[in-house]
C-alpha cells in the first residue's frame, strides 16, 4: 500500500526539470527524498536533463534555424510561398545535417530518433514558420504502413526527400466530424474507383502524391451502423485527380493548403495502405504523433516569442524606466514563462510515454491542448508588450501572432482534444 501511494506520486512528478534544451540555463533537481528512498531500485525516473546526444541534436537544430531559416521569413512570407531553389537547398543542407526525416525509423533510412529526442529537435524547428520548417522534412508516420512494391516510391523516395506527401483526410463536410466523410471508393474488379473533395490539405510544395482517406462500406456495431474507412496512395497526375492552391490563410502564409477533387479515379489494390476498412486503424499512430509535434512546435514558437518580449521589456523605456520594471509588463512575462515551462513539462511527459509504449489518446490530446493554447496567450501577451510596434510587420511578433491561432484547429480542435479527454475520464465509470 505505502510503495503504491509513493508509486502514484512518482508517476506524476519529475525528477530533473530542464528550463530549456539547449544548455543555456541550469538543471533543477526536484527529487522528494522519501520518494527516492523508498523506490530506489524499483522505479525508473522520467529524467528529462538532455544527455549529451541530445543537447548537440538540440545545439545543431538551433544554429540551422537561425541561419537557414530566420534569414528568409519576412521574403517568402510576402511572396506566400518558398521558392522552389530555396526549398532545394534547406532539404539538402537539413540532410547534411542529420535533420531530414528525423522521425522516420533507421531501416527506411531515416533519424530513428527516439520521441523525447524528436520533441526537442521539434521545439527549435517550432521557431520557424511551417512554409520554411516544412522542407526540413517529416514524412507522416503513417508512411510506415507501406509494405512490398509500395515501399519504394511512397516511403523510402519521401525518407530520402525526393518526393512530398499530403494526408487528405478533411473534406467541406467534415471536419471535426470525421465520421461524415463522403468521398467514396467503391471497388471494380481489382480497381478502385475514388470519387470526391477534399480541403485545407497542407504540404510543404505541391505534393506528389496523396494519402486518401474514403468510405469504402459499412459494418454494424452495437451502436449502429459505422463507415469503414480506407487509405490509398494516389499520385498527382492519376487520371480523375485534380490539385489545387486552396483559399490564402492569414497564418502560415508561406505554407500552403490544397484542395483535392477525385472524379472517377482509378487505382489499383496495391494502392490501398494497410487493409481495406481499417485506414482510421492505420492512421491512430500517425494521429498521436502529430498532436505530439503541435505541442512540441508550439512550446519552440512560446519560447522565441518570450525571448524577444523579454528583451524588448528590459530595454524600452517609459516613464522614465524600462517597462518590464512595470507590473503590468513584468506580470505577463512572469506568466508566459510559468506556462511555457508548464507545457515544456507535459509535453516531454507525453513524448516519454510514448516511448515507454503507455501513451493514450487523451495524453496526446492534453499536450496539444495545453500548448496550442498557451503560446496563443504568450502571443497575445507579446503583441500587449510591444505596443503599437508588436503590430508591425518589420518585426515577427505579429507574424507569429497570427501562426499560432492555427494551432488550436488543426489536428484537432480544442474542443475535440477535451472531448477525447473527457471521454478517457469518463468510460470507466459508465456502466
Amino acid at each position: 500500500m505505502f510503495i503504491n501511494i509513493f508509486w502514484f506520486f512518482v508517476e506524476c512528478s519529475y525528477n530533473q526539470l530542464v528550463t530549456d534544451f539547449g544548455g543555456r540555463r541550469t538543471v533543477t533537481v526536484y527529487r522528494h527524498p522519501a520518494i527516492a528512498m523508498v523506490v530506489q531500485g524499483t522505479v525508473r525516473f522520467m529524467d528529462f536533463s538532455p544527455s549529451d546526444e541530445q543537447r548537440l541534436l538540440v545545439d545543431t537544430a538551433r544554429q540551422f534555424v537561425e541561419r537557414e531559416l530566420l534569414p528568409h521569413e519576412r521574403e517568402v512570407e510576402r511572396l506566400g510561398d518558398v521558392p522552389e531553389e530555396l526549398a532545394r537547398q534547406i532539404r539538402d543542407r537539413a540532410k547534411a545535417q542529420g535533420l531530414y526525416a528525423a522521425n522516420m525509423p533507421e531501416t527506411a533510412g531515416g533519424g530513428g530518433l527516439d520521441p523525447v529526442s524528436l520533441s526537442m529537435l521539434d521545439r527549435e524547428l517550432g521557431k520557424a514558420g511551417w512554409g520554411l520548417r516544412g522542407h526540413v522534412g517529416r514524412p507522416s508516420a503513417i508512411l510506415n504502413a507501406c509494405e512490398g512494391d509500395q515501399r519504394e516510391p511512397y516511403l523510402l523516395s519521401v525518407v530520402r526527400g525526393e518526393r512530398k506527401e499530403c494526408f487528405a483526410l478533411t473534406e467541406p463536410g467534415a471536419g471535426s466530424d470525421v465520421m461524415s466523410i463522403a468521398t467514396k471508393a467503391v471497388r471494380d474488379g481489382n480497381d478502385y474507383i475514388l470519387n470526391g473533395e477534399k480541403h485545407f490539405i497542407t504540404a510543404a510544395g505541391v505534393p506528389d502524391f496523396a494519402i486518401v482517406f474514403a468510405v469504402t462500406g459499412v459494418e454494424e456495431t452495437p451502436k449502429g451502423p459505422r463507415k469503414r474507412f480506407t487509405s490509398f496512395l494516389v499520385d498527382r497526375g492519376t487520371k480523375g485527380l485534380a490539385v489545387t492552391r486552396g483559399p490564402r490563410s492569414v497564418g502560415y502564409r508561406a505554407y500552403p493548403n490544397f484542395q483535392l477533387v477525385l472524379t472517377d479515379c482509378r487505382v489499383g489494390k496495391g494502392q490501398v495502405l494497410g487493409e481495406e476498412g481499417r485506414g482510421f486503424e492505420v492512421a491512430n499512430e500517425w494521429l498521436g504523433d502529430t498532436r505530439l509535434l503541435v505541442a512540441s512546435t508550439c512550446c519552440g514558437m512560446a519560447e522565441r516569442l518570450l525571448d524577444l518580449a523579454t528583451k524588448w521589456a528590459a530595454t524600452r523605456k517609459q516613464f522614465g524606466q524600462t517597462i518590464g520594471r512595470f507590473q503590468g509588463t513584468g506580470f505577463k512575462l512572469a506568466d508566459m514563462a510559468t506556462e511555457l515551462r508548464a507545457a515544456d513539462l507535459l509535453t516531454l511527459n507525453v513524448a516519454w510515454k510514448l516511448g515507454q509504449g503507455t501513451m493514450a489518446s487523451s495524453d496526446a490530446a492534453m499536450a496539444k491542448l495545453f500548448a496550442s493554447e498557451m503560446v496563443g496567450r504568450v502571443a497575445d501577451h507579446a503583441v500587449q508588450i510591444f505596443g503599437g510596434m508588436g503590430l508591425m510587420e518589420e518585426l515577427p511578433i505579429e507574424r507569429l501572432w497570427r501562426d499560432a491561432r492555427v494551432e488550436r484547429i488543426w489536428d484537432g480542435t480544442s474542443e475535440i482534444q477535451r472531448h477525447i479527454i473527457s471521454r478517457a475520464l469518463l468510460r470507466p465509470h459508465e456502466s
